[in-house]
């Protein structure tokens, strides 16, 4: 069992930057694909970013990608979302995601594949 709390969030200018943590719970982080997504009102829950086991794989959703870095802390059982640029856009509540994964360089960017999900943190993006 993990558990998933994310802090960071808040209200910023476009324009601005907010870093996102996600503290996980559990001896076996560092065995654990992680990933980010986020809900907007009225919208589905859409992937944003995911890191592999030692943060050698990323992937991003094209409306981040050059502007979110998404890393990870083992040691602090940590995973990280630095956002850049931010626009009005990206406004949503931000969730961190968790699997147990077999192979170091597994990359997950469907929701479906997450057991675990954190309750999400709110970031909103003035314009």
């Amino acid at each position: 069992q993990v558990q998933l709390v994310e802090s960071g969030g808040g209200l910023v200018q476009a324009g601005g930057s907010l870093r996102l943590s996600c503290a996980a719970s559990g001896r076996t982080f560092s065995t654990y694909a992680m990933g980010w997504f986020r809900q907007a009102p009225g919208k589905e829950r859409e992937f944003v970013a995911a890191i592999s086991w030692r943060g050698l794989n990323t992937a991003y959703a094209d409306s981040v990608k050059g502007r979110f870095t998404c890393s990870r802390d083992n040691a602090k059982n940590t995973v990280y979302l630095q956002m850049n640029s931010l626009k009005p856009e990206d406004t949503a509540v931000y969730y961190c995601a968790a699997d147990a994964s077999s192979q170091p360089y597994h990359i997950l960017t469907d929701a479906s594949q997450y057991a675990y999900w954190g309750q999400g943190t709110q970031a909103t993006v003035s314009s």
